[in-house]
C-alpha cells in the first residue's frame, strides 16, 4: 500500500522547515503549507536567490512524496532486552532472598533502628507528601502528554499499569501462599508486634505508577524522569521508616513495574516515530536543495530507507535515511555473530545515531578519494534527534541480482574488481560485496554501492574476506571458472590465492550462505532425479549414478578452491580461524544443562520407589540396556559391505545416546550413523543407502515382531482381556498412523520422497550384501537382538517393582507404545514415550503403582544413564576424526 503526500513549501522557508522537522509525531496530516516572506536583497550568491515565480503559483512549489505507508507501531529489540533484564533482576531478588538470609535480616534491623531516630512529625509530613505525589505526578504527566497530542502513548501507559497491578497481585498471592519461608520473611513484615497480618511483598500502587510512566516514555523528558524517581524514593523511604516494607520488596516493586512496561511495549509495539517523506523533503530544503518530488526506492542493506528525489534545478538525488529503528533491526543476529566470530570477522556496529552518520560519511568520502567507482556523497543532515539523512548523487543502473547470466560480462566484473582493488589499496573494506551492492551501469562499467557497512584502516584478513565474498558472489551467478579467471586477471594470482583460507560459509554474508545451501540442494536433487531416470533406462550403472550425484553434491566453495589451486598450486589450504565459539560447542553445553535439569525434575527418587525395588531384576535390566548398544552396532555393520571396526561402531552407537538430547531419536541416530560411515571412508551416497537399508529392515522387523508377539500373546491370554486389549491397541495404533500418513498430503509427500531416496540406493546395496550372507545375518540378528534387549529391560523393570506380565505382552507394549511416543518429535521422545508406556502397561493390567516406577527405571537405564558416557564417546570420536 502506498500513499502520496503533497507538501506546499516556499523555497526560502528555512525557519518553517526547522519548526516542522522535529519528527513525524508532531507533523501535520497529509498536506502542509509553509510560507515565508521572500528573502530581501543582499550580498548572497545567486544560488541562494529564489528564482522568479510565476504569478499563478503565488511563490509556492508543490512537492509530491510517493512512499508506502509506514506501520503505525514498531517492535524494538531494545524493549525486549530491557524486559529480559528486568526478569533476570526479579529472579535475582528471589534468589537473594533465599540464600542471603543473614544479610537481608541485618539490613532490615539496621533500618528499623535508624527509623526510631526520625521525628514523628517529619515522617508524617513525608508520608503525606509522597501519597499526594504518587497520584499527582502521573496525572500531571498524562495531562502534559494529552496536550501534546500524544494520547496513544498515554493509552499504552494505562495498559502497562493495569498489567503491573495484576502481576503485583499475583506475586503477592504466591509469596503469601506458596513461597519458601525465607522469601516471605525477606519481602514482608508484620504490621504490628502483636499482629499476624503481613505487609504486601509488592506495592500495588507504586508498581503501576512506574509501569505507566516508563511505558509512556521518559527517555527524552529528563524533568519527568527526575520527578518519577523523587516520588519512588520518597514513597519507599516513608514506607521503610513506617515499617510497612523491606528493601528487597521495594527493589522487587521497581523491577516489576519496569519489566511489565517494556514487556508491554514490545508485545504491542511502540508508536512508530520514523521520519516520513514529508520530513525528508523539509530536511533537504534545510541543506540547500530544491526538491520537487520524492519516490521510495528499494531499501539498502540493513533496512536503510532510500528515496529518489527529483530537484527543480539539479540532478536526481539518492537519499538514505538512518534512524534508531533501522539501527535496532537485526540486533540479535548481529549479537550472535559477534559472540560466535572473532572481532576481525565482524564489523562493530556504531553505538549511536551520530556515530552511524559519521561512519557512513567517512566511508563514502574515503571511497571517493580512493578512485573507486562509487556514488558521491554531497550532503548530510540530522532530522531531529532520532534520524539523519545522507544525500548521494544518483547513479543509474541495475544490480547484479537483476541481470541475466548473459548480461554479466567479463568487462563488468573486471570493472568491479578494479574498484575493489582501489579500495583495498587505501585499506578500505566494503564488507557487503553481494549482488545488491554491485551496480552495473552499462555493458562494461560497474559501480560499488552500499558502502555504509565498510571499514577504514582495515587489516589484511578483512580485505581477504572481501575478495572471498566477491569471488563467491560472482561464482553463484556465472560459475567458479569465470569468476576466478577474471579476479586473477585484475588482482593477480597472489591476492586471489590469499583469499582461499577465507572461503568458508561462516565468513560470508547471510544471503550468500542461503544461496550456497539452495544451490547445493538444487544441484543434488536434479542429479538424483536424472540418475534415477538413467538407471531405470539402463543408460548408467548404479555406481556411475552415485558418482554423478557425489560430483553434483560438491559445494560451490570447494569448486572455487579447486580453480584457485589451478592458478596458484602453492596457495595455503588450511582454513582461517574465524570462529570464536562453534555452534556444536554451544549445543553440547545446552544439551548437558537440559539433561541435568530434566533428570533432576523428571527422575525423582520418590517416583522410583527404590526401597521397594528388587535389585536383582534391576541388574538384569541394566545388562539388557548395555546389550542394546552391541545389538545396534551389529544392525549397522550388517548392512555395510565394507569392514567397520566393531568397537568403534559400538562407541558411535553410545554417542547417539547423547545426540538424542537435542534431536528426535530417529533423526539424530540417522544423522550420526551417516556421518560415522562417511568418516569411515564410505562415499556419501553409499553411506546414506546403508543407513536407509538398516532403517527399512528395522521397520520391517518391527512390524513382524509386533505381529509375532501379538499372536503369542493372544494364545497365552486364556481370556485375559487386558493383554488382548494391549494387542488390539497396538494393531489399531499402527493402522491409524498409516492412515494419517496416507490422508495428510504433506506427510504423504514427505514419506514418499524419503522412501524414494532411500530405495534409490537401498536395492543395489542389498544386492551387494546378498553376496555375503554373514553380513545379512549380522544385520537382521542385530535388529532382533535390539528389540529383545529393550523388551528385556522393560520386562525386568516391571518385575523389579512387583508387576506381573508375560514377556510377549511386554514386547507388544514396547513395540506399540515406543512407536506411538516417538511419533511426537521431542528430543529423545521425552514425555510422550513415558506417557505411552505407562498407559500401555496400565491397559495390560499392570497396576499404576508398579507401571510408573517401572517405566521411570526403564527410561533411566536406556536414556538418562548413557548420556554422560555418550558425551565422552562423542568427544573422543570427534578428536579421532570418526565423527
Amino acid at each position: 500500500m502506498t500513499g502520496t503526500a503533497d507538501v506546499n513549501v516556499d523555497k526560502g522557508s528555512d525557519e518553517s522547515a526547522t519548526d516542522n522537522a522535529a519528527g513525524p509525531e508532531h507533523s501535520e496530516p497529509e498536506a502542509v503549507s509553509l510560507h515565508k516572506t521572500p528573502p530581501q536583497s543582499g550580498p548572497a550568491g545567486p544560488e541562494q536567490q529564489a528564482p522568479p515565480t510565476p504569478p499563478e503559483h503565488s511563490g509556492e512549489h508543490r512537492l509530491a512524496v510517493d512512499e508506502p505507508l509506514l506501520p503505525p507501531r514498531a517492535h524494538r529489540p531494545s524493549d525486549l532486552l530491557r524486559f529480559v533484564a528486568g526478569l533476570l533482576g526479579i529472579i535475582a531478588v528471589f534468589v537473594l532472598a533465599q540464600i542471603a538470609v543473614s544479610t537481608t535480616t541485618g539490613i532490615e534491623n539496621d533500618i528499623a533502628k535508624s527509623a526510631h531516630k526520625v521525628p514523628n512529625l517529619l515522617s508524617t509530613i513525608a508520608a503525606l507528601v509522597s501519597s499526594v505525589a504518587v497520584l499527582a505526578v502521573p496525572l500531571a504527566f498524562a495531562v502534559e502528554r494529552l496536550i501534546k497530542r500524544d494520547g496513544l502513548r498515554v493509552a499504552d501507559g494505562v495498559l502497562a499499569s493495569v498489567l503491573a497491578y495484576g502481576v503485583s497481585l499475583g506475586v503477592d498471592w504466591w509469596v503469601a501462599a506458596g513461597a519458601p519461608d525465607t522469601v516471605r520473611d525477606a519481602l514482608t513484615q508484620l504490621q504490628s508486634a502483636s499482629g499476624d497480618k503481613l505487609t504486601d511483598p509488592v506495592h500495588g500502587y507504586l508498581a503501576p505508577v512506574i509501569a505507566y510512566m516508563t511505558a509512556v516514555g521518559m527517555s527524552s523528558r529528563p524533568r519527568w524522569r527526575v520527578a518519577l524517581w523523587i516520588v519512588v524514593i520518597l514513597s519507599g523511604t516513608t514506607e521503610l521508616i513506617s515499617g510497612y516494607t523491606t528493601p528487597l520488596s521495594l527493589l522487587l516493586t521497581v523491577l516489576i513495574g519496569w519489566s511489565v512496561a517494556y514487556g508491554t511495549l514490545y508485545a504491542i509495539g511502540s508508536p512508530n516515530i520514523r521520519p516520513t517523506g514529508k520530513t525528508l523533503m523539509i530536511g533537504l530544503r534545510k541543506v540547500g536543495f530544491s526538491p520537487s518530488a520524492a519516490h521510495r526506492a528499494p531499501d539498502a542493506p540493513g533496512d536503510t530507507r532510500r528515496y529518489l528525489v527529483t530537484q527543480q534545478d539539479g540532478p536526481l538525488l539518492d537519499v538514505h535515511i538512518i534512524d534508531r529503528e533501522q539501527q535496532a533491526s537485526g540486533f540479535f543476529y548481529r549479537a550472535w555473530r559477534r559472540l560466535r566470530l572473532r572481532s576481525v570477522a565482524v564489523r562493530r556496529s556504531p553505538q549511536s545515531l551520530r556515530q552511524a552518520l559519521e561512519q557512513e560519511a567517512l566511508i563514502a568520502y574515503a571511497a571517493a578519494a580512493s578512485g573507486a567507482r562509487a556514488p558521491q556523497l554531497v550532503a548530510t543532515s540530522e532530522l531531529g534527534p532520532d534520524a539523519a539523512i545522507l544525500v548521494y548523487q544518483n547513479v543509474s543502473g541495475r544490480t547484479l541480482d537483476e541481470l541475466t547470466e548473459e548480461e554479466i560480462t567479463d568487462d563488468v566484473m573486471a570493472s568491479l574488481w578494479e574498484s575493489v582493488g582501489a579500495l583495498h589499496e587505501r585499506r578500505i573494506a566494503h564488507r557487503r560485496l553481494t549482488g545488491e551492492s554491485l551496480l552495473v551501469m552499462d555493458e562494461t562499467t560497474g559501480c560499488l554501492v552500499n558502502l555504509s557497512g565498510g571499514d577504514i584502516a582495515a587489516g589484511d584478513l578483512t580485505l581477504r574476506i572481501d575478495v572471498a565474498q566477491l569471488l563467491t558472489t560472482f561464482a553463484l551467478r556465472i560459475g567458479p571458472e569465470r569468476a576466478v579467471a577474471v579476479a586473477n586477471e585484475v588482482l593477480g594470482p597472489e591476492r586471489v590465492a590469499a583469499a582461499l583460507p577465507l572461503l568458508q560459509p561462516v565468513g560470508l554474508s547471510r544471503s550468500t550462505r542461503i544461496d550456497l545451501q539452495r544451490m547445493t540442494k538444487e544441484r543434488k536433487a536434479a542429479a538424483q532425479a536424472l540418475a534415477l531416470e538413467q538407471v531405470a533406462a539402463g543408460e548408467r550403472t548404479q555406481e556411475q549414478a552415485e558418482e554423478d550425484i557425489a560430483v553434483a553434491g560438491e559445494d560451490l566453495l570447494s569448486r572455487i578452491r579447486g580453480q584457485i589451486l589451478q592458478i596458484a598450486p602453492e596457495a595455503p589450504m588450511a582454513p582461517a580461524k574465524l570462529e570464536r565459539l562453534k555452534p556444536k560447542t554451544l549445543i553440547m553445553v545446552i544439551a548437558l544443562t537440559f539433561a541435568a535439569y530434566l533428570a533432576l525434575t523428571t527422575i525423582q527418587p520418590g517416583q522410583l520407589k527404590l526401597s521397594q525395588m528388587n535389585w536383582a531384576w534391576a541388574s538384569v535390566a541394566l545388562l539388557a540396556s548395555a546389550a542394546s548398544y552391541v545389538a545396534a552396532a551389529m544392525s549397522l555393520t550388517g548392512f555395510v559391505p565394507e569392514r567397520l571396526p566393531f568397537k568403534r561402531t559400538v562407541a558411535a552407537q553410545l554417542a547417539g545416546s547423547f545426540v538424542k538430547l537435542v534431536a528426535p531419536a530417529a533423526i539424530g541416530g540417522i544423522a550420526l550413523n551417516t556421518r560415522y560411515l562417511q568418516k569411515s571412508g564410505i562415499r556419501p551416497g553409499q553411506a546414506v543407502a546403508s543407513v536407509g537399508a538398516s532403517q527399512l529392515a528395522g521397520l520391517a522387523g518391527h512390524l513382524m515382531l509386533l505381529f509375532g508377539f501379538g499372536l503369542i500373546t493372544g494364545t497365552q491370554t486364556n481370556g485375559d482381556l487386558g493383554a488382548s486389549r494391549a494387542v488390539i491397541i497396538g494393531v489399531l495404533t499402527a493402522a491409524v498412523l498409516a492412515l494419517v500418513v496416507a490422508a495428510v498430503a504433506p506427510l504423504r509427500r514427505f514419506v514418499v520422497t524419503r522412501v524414494r531416496s532411500l530405495f534409490f540406493g537401498v536395492v543395489p546395496r542389498m544386492l551387494d550384501l546378498m553376496q555375503t550372507p554373514r553380513k545379512l545375518v549380522s544385520g537382521f540378528g542385530g535388529i532382533l537382538l535390539l528389540t529383545l534387549s529393550f523388551t528385556s529391560c522393560l520386562y525386568a523393570s516391571v518385575q523389579a517393582f512387583g508387576g506381573s506380565m508375560t514377556f510377549s505382552a511386554v514386547a507388544v507394549v514396547f513395540l506399540t507404545a515406543n512407536a506411538a511416543g516417538s511419533a511426537i518429535p521431542t528430543p529423545g521422545g521425552i514425555g510422550p514415550v513415558e506417557i505411552a508406556l505407562i498407559g500401555a502397561l496400565t491397559v495390560g493390567n499392570v497396576p499404576a503403582s508398579a507401571a510408573t516406577p517401572a517405566v521411570f527405571l526403564y527410561r533411566l537405564l536406556t536414556f538418562w544413564l548413557p548420556v554422560l558416557p555418550g558425551w565422552i564417546s562423542y568427544n573422543v570420536l570427534q578428536r579421532k576424526g570418526a565423527l
